[in-house]
């Protein structure tokens, strides 16, 4: 082991001095085309200059304060993310996996606080990812995830991705909550039916659970919407927010209705670095311009332009590419190829996409894109594809 880094990534041959706007540029100065955004986190893509300046004039004055005294970016951020939707108060943390362990204690705080300290178990769903945390990993419930960590953390249940019937039948005496993905990103780009997630509110609504919504992946507005659940008008009790929240900033939220957040007293839960003021900052400069007019619209607006461009690419490719999945700009093409080859064909012509579950390969790009990234994107896709039809 010649590096001195913990190898535990299979890293690409490639690293990388700048970035700006949709681009990336390696240490020689060639340019690629950024369709994974760090995998769905550099929403506004790299280098905004709105981010630039907020971060830049806020380190300028403070970096960290502990949450043992006010800090009044997490209120501001607090309040504008809850305005948007049907929750009422915010935890920051640093990451997605720190807001689902969040979403956890609140699951199990919240049964106990009505007298049911029985209730703890949460149901999740097949292909799901929750992190890497051992309850992030048990959560997921995948094999490949879990082995060589065991015992699996006891109180996650496994139930088919969008079959409502198992989900009801695997409820029990102990279920305290259910987690679910509105969109799987690492299970495959699958996207939830919104009878599906409505089924989970009515089932949540009969039995007194949390319903608990990752939005790690799919939400801030990345299917043209601020969130991803606003499709399908089922509402979350608790919903877990970060890569984009904070455009490439660590930044992470759990966010919960007034009935689970007031269980979450002092003592309940902390972090050191959550919701410091540089992440605040951040944060509020990214809602800044995700929340100005017509960007979201702008968003959908390219991605149906995206998503019909692609339809014609996987008609041309029938041998490499067999569906094209997703919503908004969080789309995937399921290969009839091995993924891995089609990401390292679109590498070297120039452009970076993410493989994923289910032989996936996923287009996952800054929310800024506009038509001639949209043209390139499917220039170099249609390239790869034919190179490697041989």
């Amino acid at each position: 082991m010649e590096s001195a880094v913990l190898p535990t990534y299979a890293r690409a041959p490639l690293s990388f001095e700048r970035g700006e706007g949709a681009y990336l540029f390696d240490e020689d100065g060639r340019r690629y085309l950024d369709f994974g955004a760090g995998i769905a986190v550099c929403a506004l893509g790299h280098a905004h200059p709105h981010l630039v300046a907020a971060l830049t004039e806020q380190g300028s004055k403070l970096w960290h304060n502990s949450n043992v005294f006010q800090i009044p970016g997490q209120e501001k951020l607090a309040r504008r993310l809850t305005e948007r939707c049907a929750l009422d108060a915010a935890f920051f943390t640093n990451s997605g996996v720190e807001a689902l362990e969040c979403a956890f204690k609140i699951a199990r705080r919240y049964q106990y606080e009505q007298g049911r300290p029985e209730r703890y178990r949460i149901l999740t769903f097949d292909g799901a990812f929750h992190g890497r945390t051992l309850a992030g990993i048990a959560a997921g419930g995948q094999d490949k995830l879990l082995k060589g960590f065991g015992p699996k953390v006891d109180g996650f249940d496994q139930s088919p991705f969008g079959d409502l019937a198992a989900a009801k039948a695997a409820i029990g005496p102990e279920t305290a909550a259910i987690l679910v993905e509105p969109i799987q990103g690492e299970g495959g780009i699958r996207v939830a039916d919104p009878a599906f997630l409505k089924g989970l509110r009515a089932l949540c609504d009969e039995h007194d659970l949390l319903l608990m919504y990752d939005e790690v992946q799919c939400g801030m507005g990345r299917t043209g919407k601020l969130f991803a659940h606003e499709w399908s008008g089922a509402a979350p009790d608790v919903m877990a927010l970060a890569k984009g929240i904070g455009g490439g900033f660590p930044l992470g939220a759990c966010l919960a209705v007034e009935k689970a957040a007031k269980v979450m007293t002092p003592g309940t839960h902390g972090t050191t670095y959550g919701g410091n003021p540089l992440a605040m900052a951040v944060g509020n400069a990214v809602l800044d311009v995700m929340l100005a007019d017509g960007f979201l619209e702008t968003v959908e607006r390219r991605a149906n332009h995206l998503r019909q461009q692609l339809s014609g690419l996987v008609d041309r490719h029938p041998t490499i590419l067999e569906e094209l999945r997703g919503q908004g700009l969080m789309l995937g093409l399921k290969c009839r190829v091995p993924n891995g080859d089609l990401v390292t064909a679109l590498r070297e012509h120039g452009m970076l996409a993410i493989p994923g579950g289910d032989n996936v390969v996923r287009l996952i790009p800054p929310l800024i894109i506009n038509e001639s990234h949209i043209a390139e994107a499917l220039e170099t896709l249609d390239e790869a594809c034919r190179e490697l039809e041989g």
